[in-house]
């Protein structure tokens, strides 16, 4: 039997795969009936974006050799932005309360698809407002033209990092309407946008078939040009650190850290199937006579865990809902208050 191309029995088109929305019976997030079309096959080595000779990259950014800098000295607050989408008032409100207490945002496009600001516009807003940005950019709703106009933008707008994604498929969020685009996956936009001076950071989903091979799929992103490693939730600070000694020394790894505050936010992160949680995380905020106390000590227990670990650089606050925006900002603000 001959196997498709990998970008042909891809639905998101990846070279460089799998994503982290692989099931954990290794069914694909876009079609639970198919099997991930990179599992039976080895990881993929670093090739290059045009399979050509590479131009040298180009020397950093401002911005982005003072981030360098600064993640070498103390960890890190990185705290998701709960803001509203197209709202100018909601960014500038969470800004107000994320400024100061955090090190920078990161400031991505939602995974369910909706409409949203392009990412160099809302890093503007954003730094405006005093932030440093680091901003997520996905494959999904740009081509390759578009992808290098944000970078050169967001260039010129000196934001901290630039955070590469493919990006959730448009079918599992609220446009199925919307045509998918995936011209790049997050491995070459990551080649991209260090060609264009930025720090890179890329995600990386150690719980998520192949776990034996999530490892070397992040040493190929790193070869790409990856400079941090954002670490999806995994279990906790142990299932971490495994990880860590798997990837091996000089990766500045960045772990996420869930901030549940209420339980319509536990519901939600529930619902992400594909998504591991310390065991019973969900259900002390549950049963906590004041959840919301609960969810941010419990956030600041969790992030001190991380911040233990050897090559952990920082911490990347995660959480939020729609209707809740300020609240988790200033949930979020009171967990790195702590952590300082």
């Amino acid at each position: 039997m001959t196997l498709l191309p990998l970008i042909d029995a891809c639905p998101k088109r990846m070279e460089y795969g799998p994503c982290g929305g692989v099931g954990f019976d290794g069914s694909c997030e876009i079609d639970a009936a198919h099997r991930c079309a990179f599992l039976d096959r080895p990881t993929v080595a670093w090739t290059g974006v045009d399979r050509s000779e590479r131009p040298a990259p180009a020397p950093r950014t401002a911005a982005a050799e003072a981030t360098l800098a600064a993640l070498g000295t103390r960890p890190w607050v990185v705290a998701d932005l709960p803001a509203r989408a197209l709202s100018v008032a909601s960014i500038d409100a969470c800004a107000d309360v994320l400024s100061g207490p955090v090190d920078a945002v990161l400031a991505g496009d939602a995974g369910s698809a909706r409409v949203q600001f392009p990412p160099a516009y809302r890093a503007h807003l954003l730094q405006r407002r005093g932030l440093r940005v680091w901003t997520g950019l996905n494959m999904r709703d740009r081509n390759r033209v578009a992808i290098e106009g944000e970078l050169a933008a967001l260039a010129v707008e000196g934001v901290a990092g630039v955070h590469c994604v493919t990006g959730d498929h448009t079918r599992t969020g609220h446009r199925p309407d919307a045509a998918p685009v995936f011209d790049l996956d997050s491995t070459e936009a990551a080649a991209l946008a260090r060609a264009a001076g930025h720090v890179v950071s890329v995600a990386a989903s150690p719980a998520a078939p192949p776990v034996e091979r999530r490892a070397a799929r992040l040493r190929e992103k790193l070869r790409a040009g990856a400079d941090v490693c954002f670490v999806n939730h995994a279990g906790g600070a142990a299932p971490v650190r495994r990880f860590i000694d798997e990837v091996g020394e000089g990766v500045r790894f960045i772990p996420c850290v869930p901030v549940v505050v209420d339980h319509a936010s536990a519901d939600l992160l529930e619902s992400f199937t594909t998504l591991v949680l310390p065991e019973g995380f969900l259900d002390r905020v549950r049963s906590a006579r004041d959840p919301r106390a609960e969810g941010i000590a419990l956030a600041v227990a969790l992030a001190e865990e991380m911040l233990a670990l050897p090559g952990v650089v920082g911490v990347n606050l995660s959480g939020g809902r729609d209707g809740a925006e300020e609240s988790f900002a200033e949930a979020m603000a009171e967990v790195a208050r702590r952590l300082r």
